[in-house]
């Protein structure tokens, strides 16, 4: 029923580790699920016959190495032998509650695409799947131990096929691709449902030692900024509460409206609280230094 499809860093250490965690977890999903991992990264072809997935070792690159958005979508929806998939970055554990969500937005809407926030949180051992309570087990960790990320950050898409027909060539390893690709499904007015408060999305959490000025450099490098310009120079970028639907902590679907609007609304509010709570220190501060800049230097004085 389902598609998986993705592409990986080397699986040598840290990034091994919690790359086969993810992947794994997928595949514990449902007998039938397929997991489709794009590249040819050392390790790749023997995690592929390991865990029993699709390898597809040639994926289009860029002059820098960072693989192509469009290549892989394009390929995987040519052969998933499932009518939905979801592209999921590398080191994102999905749980039951995932899919639970998966077959009620399937059910209720012919074209969807399914997001959600994601938890950040700390692993660095792989998972232990053989344990039958393993499941509730990392979900209360990763609710208790570790953080919800803000919902800017989108780490896995789970659409109908065809959904994404025309992709262009934008670069996974660099910001704003996951933008387009919400603005994307609205733009084909599908239903883009929000699961955050029923799904515990769990990242595992890594550095960002791969760019030399870390996370903040795939934000504002050239090649970000190339994602940019090909986003219709950021006109076509969206983010979860962009979403036009949204799934309760019960599992049911319903309509949303505005949300960027009111989250936006909420930080501009509570600066411009900050700004009143905070006018009679910075008053008297001000007035101090403005004393303080008047007094003569002696220094100076003749």
């Amino acid at each position: 029923m389902l598609t998986f499809f993705t592409t990986a860093k080397p699986f040598v250490g840290h990034s091994g580790v919690i790359q086969r965690n993810a992947l794994r977890s997928w595949k514990l999903l449902r007998p039938d699920v397929e997991v489709i991992l794009f590249g040819n990264e050392e390790g790749v072809a023997e995690t592929c016959a390991e865990l029993g997935l699709r390898h597809e070792p040639h994926v289009e690159r860029h002059e820098s190495g960072m693989k192509y958005l469009n290549y892989m979508f394009e390929r995987a929806q040519k052969i998933a032998t499932h009518p939905f998939l979801c592209y999921s970055n590398c080191d994102i554990v999905l749980l039951d509650d995932f899919w639970r969500a998966f077959e009620t937005v399937s059910n209720e809407h012919p074209s969807f695409l399914m997001i959600s926030q994601r938890w950040d949180t700390d692993i660095v051992n792989p998972l232990p799947f053989e344990d039958p309570l393993w499941q509730p087990s990392i979900r209360n960790f990763s609710r208790v131990s570790g953080t919800q990320q803000i919902p800017h950050f989108v780490d896995y898409f789970v659409f109908s096929k065809g959904l994404y027909d025309q992709v262009p060539p934008l670069l996974i390893g660099r910001s704003f691709w996951d933008w387009w690709l919400v603005w994307k499904a609205l733009s084909r007015r599908a239903a883009v449902v929000d699961c955050t408060p029923f799904v515990t999305a769990i990242h595992q959490n890594h550095g960002h030692g791969y760019h030399p000025k870390g996370k903040e450099g795939t934000n504002e490098d050239e090649l970000a900024k190339r994602n940019v310009a090909l986003a219709g120079n950021g006109k076509h970028l969206r983010y979860i509460l962009d979403s036009n639907y949204q799934m309760d902590a019960q599992g049911k679907i319903h309509r949303v409206f505005f949300r960027r609007q009111y989250f936006e609304w909420k930080i501009a509010y509570k600066i411009q609280t900050l700004i009143n709570i905070t006018y009679p220190l910075r008053r008297l501060l001000g007035l101090r230094r403005a004393k303080l800049e008047a007094a003569p230097d002696h220094k100076t004085r003749p």
